[in-house]
């Protein structure tokens, strides 16, 4: 597929005419992890590619793999620019002042930066609703749990990560009074052998169902030898774990990543915030494992479509903070960036929760 299938053999001819846009447009990627993760890294380098399948020769893309957070992405990025990329994707949320400083020194060069807050003139931000899919896993590993007893992989305490939990621990308790969740805090996306000592640190607690927001197949792995169960994160994790897998989140970064490209080559590439989830396909589901019993399966399903229609909100209140105050009266639901406590910078665990988040 060519630039003139995509835009119109028309329409792109007056564009290269006026110069409204350059024949290639070059796409940068800058990933935290190894594409080979199976995780994070792996579903936004398959974003990488789509683009490439649905521009073709109009999109020339290069990507660096396992940077560092901090100087070494600021480095990585100015090469990029350096070197005639377009628009750069920097792709974690560490990377989130090297972007805004990088921008700086390129305003002809447009960035997108994944799951920050912080925006220019020509930088975007863009993120996923994980904390929809959470719910639904949640719903899940309380009704499977035998010990009442949940796991959850951590990786930093951001808000990305804090609504995560505290999703996955409504839903479970709500379907299991008895539900505690254990926590462990590793400090890194990807790092498959803290990731595997987290695990057992779980599995050693007692813990019989297992939830990651780190990157590595490491967790689904330790699962498996332990006999328990296991959700994937980011990507289908099901033949890391055969037996553990029950489900996993799936990020679909494809259909943003090519719109946001033709953006540059069109010209109507504007600095946007995008925060999408279930509804649009961001946030979607691996096949159902079948050791989730068939109810359970349903009312997954059936949750999954509500979210979708809007007709629920995984924030709905009552709920209070884990100090017993009122998070959400009755009915009530999450704003996304407005009122006392957005859910764009939720910083509390929910009622219920134990331990305390580190600083």
């Amino acid at each position: 597929m060519n630039f003139k299938t995509i835009l119109g053999g028309a329409a792109v001819a007056a564009m290269l005419a006026t110069g409204a846009v350059a024949e290639t447009v070059k796409a940068g990627f800058v990933y935290v992890g190894p594409v080979g993760d199976f995780g994070w890294t792996y579903e936004h380098d398959q974003g990488r590619l789509a683009v490439e399948e649905a521009l073709g020769d109009a999109v020339e893309t290069t990507f660096v793999e396992s940077v560092p957070e901090g100087a070494d992405a600021e480095r990585v990025m100015t090469q990029m620019a350096l070197s005639g990329a377009d628009i750069i994707f920097t792709t974690s949320f560490g990377y989130m002042d090297p972007t805004i400083n990088v921008a700086a020194k390129f305003p002809d060069v447009k960035f997108e930066h994944a799951t920050g807050y912080k925006r220019a003139e020509n930088v975007s931000t863009y993120s996923a609703r994980f904390y929809e899919g959470r719910a639904v896993l949640g719903h899940i590993a309380g009704n499977m749990t035998e010990t009442n007893k949940i796991g959850y992989i951590a990786s930093f305490p951001i808000p990305e990560v804090i609504r995560g939990i505290n999703s996955a621990y409504i839903h479970a308790k709500a379907v299991n009074p008895d539900v505690e969740m254990k926590i462990v805090w590793v400090f890194t996306w990807f790092d498959p052998a803290k990731e595997a000592d987290a695990a057992q640190a779980l599995i050693d607690q007692g813990v019989d169902v297992l939830m990651q927001h780190t990157d590595s197949t490491a967790p689904m792995g330790k699962a498996e030898e332990a006999g328990i169960l296991a959700f994937g994160q980011a990507s289908d994790m099901s033949a890391f774990g055969p037996n553990a897998h029950l489900t996993s989140i799936i990020d679909d970064w494809g259909p943003y990543y090519v719109d946001r490209v033709k953006a540059v080559m069109d010209g109507t590439w504007e600095s946007t915030d995008t925060w999408d989830g279930i509804a649009p396909g961001m946030v979607a589901f691996a096949d159902m494992s079948d050791k989730i019993p068939a109810n359970v399966q349903a009312e997954a399903m059936q949750m999954i479509e509500d979210i979708k229609s809007g007709a629920y909100h995984p924030f709905t209140g009552p709920l209070n903070k884990q100090d017993g105050s009122v998070y959400l009266a009755e009915g009530e639901t999450g704003s996304d960036f407005s009122g006392d406590n957005p859910l764009v910078a939720m910083n509390f665990y929910v009622e219920g929760i134990e331990g305390e988040i580190p600083n």
